[in-house]
């Protein structure tokens, strides 16, 4: 999971703005951040490890990166390793010079490794699948034999990826002295939205992950890319679009609503907001059926995406709705976080109980889903030690059972805690004396009223069924392999090691 930006302007340098756009989309990418622009023949890069305003100094960095057009991105990494040499965006100077910055994941990056360096001639630097995708687009886009680059040149290019990428990708790309490109796979499964702001020199356009991007800019939304859809920005201002692919089939990725997209974002012309709260009344409705004489005391969310869910969930039950956990915000997302320990203290580092509202009660505690069990095994025993006299837990989604393959960098499926397991299973082994899940097809209901022309969801992390269709028993073995707690630091240890001897 990663947030991209780019933004074509037609009277000041980009700099500023794809650093509050970035701002705007941390919550998507905590690990690194990296911004490109282009003034006229001229490019400036920056990016390392960190948050955006870590890896930005005003000073040092932000003058240095001069240009009306550009692109960034924030990034947590599900492929590759975590060190700075993979952060985005990424550059090749052949053809034109294209930056990509690129949120999603290909499933056949491996296939596509060996067609780019046996067929294409292309060499990779990186283990990154991102890195993946600029080489193939910069081949297609080389396929068109053009001194001068026409739209026309462009949509090819993205029908090419279209014809040999597979998995999910948004993106945004520039071509230096030409303009900004955002594509997304024929599934649109990860969001790409798009908008305008006038100006005394004309219109200028961003490209962004969510909606509230735009808007903290005073862009206005146009709407979202659409799955299979090309949309071109030249340097001057005109905007471009096209469907580039042959069969687009619309499947986002209903986890963007149940935890990964910002509340006040509008993706898929789905108000994220609106589709939390409609997971709160589903399941105040699934208590009222199958359990109807409850006796909740107080529904306490845990902070923060289940806030939404939790309030109009306490409001249909009837009951009390209270805030029972205070949150450091310094603390990032404890599922994405390497290694088990490192989860653990982070919880409690994390979340902090206010015990009044625990004490002598029985509580009902709503998350927006629950994935290693780390979090919520944590957070019911610190209820308990805070006085409560039952814990129940409620979790705004189905049971996660099976990794996510398209850019959510989920664990492996035996790190997975409601895999194979019974509901009464995972009570006894979180610790809550009643668990209650979501049902899929009320969550899938909750969030495609906000657009019923949304014939499916990606819900591969509940069913193991991926809209692909080219996910295989073998592919998620080595997936395994490959995301597991020692795989990671083995590979950010040896790429230290690298950059180590690079600068010895």
């Amino acid at each position: 999971m990663c947030g991209i930006a780019g933004i074509v302007s037609q009277s000041a340098n980009v700099n500023q703005e794809l650093f509050d756009a970035l701002t705007m989309l941390q919550h998507r990418g905590q690990d690194a951040a990296g911004i490109i622009t282009n003034d006229e023949d001229r490019l400036y890069l920056r990016k390392e490890n960190g948050l955006v305003r870590d890896v930005f100094n005003k000073d040092e960095h932000m003058q240095q990166l001069r240009g009306p057009m550009g692109v960034g991105h924030v990034r947590y990494p599900t492929a590759g390793c975590s060190t700075s040499a993979e952060a985005q965006p990424f550059y090749t100077n052949m053809p034109f010079g294209i930056s990509l910055s690129h949120n999603g994941n290909l499933t056949n990056a491996e296939e596509l490794k060996q067609e780019l360096f046996l067929q294409d001639r292309r060499h990779l630097n990186t283990e990154s699948d991102s890195e993946v995708l600029l080489n193939v687009f910069a081949h297609e886009l080389m396929q068109r034999n053009a001194l001068r680059l026409s739209p026309e040149d462009i949509f090819a290019a993205v029908s090419g990826v279209h014809h040999r990428c597979r998995g999910a990708y948004a993106c945004v790309a520039m071509i230096t002295g030409y303009g900004v490109v955002g594509f997304r796979d024929p599934f649109g499964i990860r969001p790409v939205v798009y908008g305008f702001r006038e100006t005394a020199n004309g219109r200028d356009y961003m490209i962004a992950s969510e909606s509230v991007a735009l808007n903290a800019l005073g862009y206005e939304m146009l709407g979202d890319i659409l799955p299979g859809e090309a949309v071109y920005i030249t340097h001057d201002g005109k905007l471009h679009k096209r469907q580039c692919a042959a069969n687009p089939i619309y499947s986002p990725c209903i986890f963007e609503h149940v935890y990964l997209a910002r509340p006040d974002s509008v993706i898929d012309n789905i108000y994220v907001y609106k589709a939390r709260l409609r997971m709160g009344i589903k399941l105040a409705e699934k208590i009222l059926r199958e359990w109807p004489d409850h006796d909740i005391d107080v529904v306490i969310p845990i902070p923060d995406t289940s806030r939404v869910a939790g309030a109009e969930l306490a409001a249909r039950l009837g009951v009390n709705y209270r805030e029972g956990f205070i949150k450091n915000r310094y603390i990032g997302r404890t599922f994405i976080m390497p290694g088990q320990a490192q989860r653990k203290k982070s919880v409690r580092q994390k979340l902090n109980p206010v015990g009044i509202e625990f004490k002598g009660k029985n509580v009902l505690l709503v998350d927006d889903s629950i994935v290693r069990g780390t979090t919520s095994q944590e957070i019911i025993q610190m209820a308990r030690d805070s006085g409560a006299r039952k814990v129940y837990f409620a979790s705004a989604s189905p049971p996660v059972r099976y990794p996510n393959v398209y850019g959510i960098d989920m664990p492996t499926t035996v790190e997975l805690v409601a895999h194979g397991r019974s509901n009464e299973q995972l009570e006894q082994l979180l610790g809550a004396d009643r668990l209650i899940y979501q049902d899929l097809p009320d969550l899938i209901e909750a969030v495609r009223q906000g657009n019923k022309n949304i014939t499916r969801f990606d819900t591969s992390v509940f069913t193991g069924e991926y809209v692909t269709q080219d996910i295989s028993s073998e592919y998620l073995s080595q997936l395994e392999l490959f995301r597991s707690d020692a795989a990671k630091q083995k590979r950010t240890r040896s790429a230290q090691t690298v950059i180590e001897l690079k600068n010895a």
